[in-house]
């Protein structure tokens, strides 16, 4: 009998709150597969291979992206800087019968190009993990990002990062009614200890 397997679609609020390290605790929790569509910038320090030093288990597979741009921009200006144009029919999600964790770049409505935002490469069947961190105006980031995905359907979770600010989770929670899968704590280091640790912990949630 073959196992029921999930795709999970790792977006944030904005950029640099936690994406990857929340990606790689879902992949280890799973033992999924990973891939990142898009990469802009930072190439030879991608999230791919971030988050393949971060995991331990032997069964994901890394997926090549489908755009590695050069420059870390918006994807649509990197893509515009190295003569490319982002087309959504050259970005299909890799053959697996493994649980994909795929994870975005930057926030939901990231430009691609001039008509696709990275909304547009989220599937109706996918299940959509919104890592929310505390900074002031990341309330107004936090609803925007989740009611929009509410409105279109999908099946939406919650990832605080960063330490507990009790006020901004309590009402995030309040209103939007999404379940939380878990925190990552502000720590000093992750590496494959700390992120199988929290892979224990988040699993049964996932």
């Amino acid at each position: 009998m073959t196992k029921k397997t999930n795709t999970y679609f790792i977006t944030g609020i904005s950029t640099e709150v936690g994406k990857t390290v929340a990606s790689a605790i879902v992949t280890e929790a799973l033992e999924a597969d990973y891939w990142k569509p898009i990469q802009a910038g930072e190439l030879d320090h991608c999230d791919t291979k971030k988050v393949q030093n971060l995991i331990s288990n032997t069964n994901t597979k890394f997926h090549p992206n489908a755009y590695a741009l050069n420059t870390p921009m918006s994807p649509h200006a990197s893509a515009e800087i190295d003569n490319l144009t982002i087309d959504l029919k050259q970005v299909n999600p890799p053959k697996t019968n493994n649980h994909l964790v795929i994870e975005g770049a930057g926030g939901l409505l990231v430009p691609l190009n001039d008509e696709n935002t990275i909304l547009d490469i989220i599937k109706p069947i996918y299940k959509v993990i919104v890592v929310s961190r505390h900074y002031l105006g990341s309330i107004n980031h936090t609803l925007l990002t989740v009611k929009l995905l509410q409105e279109k359907g999908f099946d939406v979770s919650l990832i605080f990062s960063g330490n507990e600010h009790k006020t901004t989770e309590d009402i995030i929670k309040k209103m939007t009614k999404a379940p939380v899968i878990g925190r990552i704590e502000e720590e000093p280091y992750f590496d494959k200890n700390v992120i199988r640790e929290y892979a224990e912990k988040f699993k049964t949630n996932l």
